[in-house]
């Protein structure tokens, strides 16, 4: 049944595309249109079946979603609980005897660890850099 409904649906939908490529075609635009838009009736017209838009219509008004459990959440849905409350920061006791000794400790700074001898092996920087890329450069020869 179903398959003889969608042959004459599909048949109706190529003679409807049928219709529509002659009416924007050269025959159309010379005052034929009224005589080939006359073979197809109007929307309006009782006998004028859209048979897709009538299955389409039917399976929407016989669809109905599928019913999910009561506890279909359970296992998807975490739990949610409050992360604990933070405590306030302590001050230590003897705070006054903390900040003297880190007053009176001598910083270590990392440049110091350097030994003597790097620092007068020749130039650093942009220096070095520059003379790295003119020495590898071959020097031309003329040619007489």
């Amino acid at each position: 049944m179903s398959s003889a409904i969608l042959r004459q649906a599909s048949s109706v939908a190529r003679a409807a595309t049928r219709s529509c490529a002659f009416s924007t075609s050269a025959v159309a635009r010379k005052g034929l249109t009224g005589a080939l838009c006359s073979l197809r009736p109007a929307r309006h017209d009782a006998r004028y079946v859209d048979i897709v838009q009538d299955l389409y219509l039917q399976q929407l008004k016989t669809y109905k979603p599928p019913v999910q459990a009561k506890d279909a959440h359970v296992g998807v849905v975490k739990a949610y609980s409050l992360p604990p409350t933070p405590q306030a920061p302590t001050l230590p006791a003897d705070l006054a005897s903390e900040l003297s000794a880190y007053d009176a400790t001598e910083p270590t700074f990392a440049a110091a660890a350097k030994p003597a001898e790097e620092a007068s092996s020749g130039p650093t920087g942009a220096d070095a850099f520059l003379s790295f890329l003119e020495a590898d450069e071959p020097k031309v020869e003329a040619h007489h």
